[in-house]
């Protein structure tokens, strides 16, 4: 383990024997660190947070600390961060809000600088935050999701999987799965056809999620009818069962065609 001399760790905190903890950084009493972790220097972990192995936290960093949220009267509640995380200088998770409450963030995710968690958010794997991106309450981000710099998404709006939002974005309703959105408030462009490639999806795939998308924001038919015709029209596969399943699962409604209204 190493500690700088300036560095004040609580006695009461579970960390692995290899982690390294920097100058002017303060760890809680109720934090947990697994194997391998780093964390910069002035950074401070607090609150009933549990931090899984080979985390890179960078300088500044506020992990941990109590919800931006009126209702929050100091009930016990948690932030739960995976493996394999890069939290960059600046970044701020808040723990749940309520009793019980949770904020939840998976592996392999990427927070570029002073990027913002806030209470109950739940964050999957292989997800990115560029560097001002910030989710307010509740807000879930699927896997493999990109949130461009200086977003801001509204509470309890969903990202979908592979989906990506570009920089200085307002969103307020969900974020299909595969799409690229962009605008204020954000509008569905296309399909995210680089995050695809990327993750080696057939030509076949896409193609299948091409027509989907046509028909669900581009044909000018109701959700529930560009549904309809999704299941009549295409033979059933994975994405689409997860583009189709969002859309039916959606509480905010999902965002509209960048061309609604032409």
């Amino acid at each position: 383990m190493n500690i700088h001399p300036t560095a004040i760790v609580s006695k009461k905190a579970e960390l692995a024997g290899d982690i390294e903890v920097g100058a002017f950084s303060i760890v809680g009493d109720f934090v947990r660190i697994g194997r391998g972790c780093k964390i910069g220097s002035h950074c401070l972990v607090e609150g009933n947070t549990s931090i899984g192995d080979n985390c890179r936290i960078f300088s500044g960093a506020v992990i941990g600390s109590q919800p931006q949220d009126l209702k929050y009267k100091g009930e016990k509640s948690f932030l739960e961060i995976g493996n394999n995380n890069i939290i960059r200088e600046y970044c701020t998770f808040n723990i749940g809000t309520g009793e019980g409450g949770k904020t939840v963030v998976g592996n392999d995710n990427l927070f570029m600088a002073y990027s913002h968690v806030a209470h109950d958010c739940k964050v999957g794997n292989d997800c990115v935050l560029a560097n001002n991106g910030t989710l307010a309450g509740h807000v879930t981000i699927d896997d493999g999701a990109v949130v461009g710099g200086l977003v801001a998404i509204h509470q309890f709006v969903r990202m979908g999987t592979l989906s990506i939002v570009g920089g200085c974005s307002k969103v307020v309703q969900d974020i299909p799965p595969y799409s690229t959105c962009d605008g204020h408030p954000a509008r569905v462009y296309g399909l995210n056809l680089v995050g695809l490639r990327r993750h080696k999806f057939s030509r076949e795939s896409i193609a299948q999620l091409n027509q989907a998308f046509k028909i669900l924001f581009n044909s000018g038919l109701t959700p529930k009818h560009a549904l309809d015709k999704i299941k009549e029209q295409l033979k059933p596969s994975r994405e689409i069962s997860i583009l189709t399943d969002f859309v039916k699962s959606s509480q905010r409604g999902i965002s509209r065609s960048c061309r609604a209204g032409e």
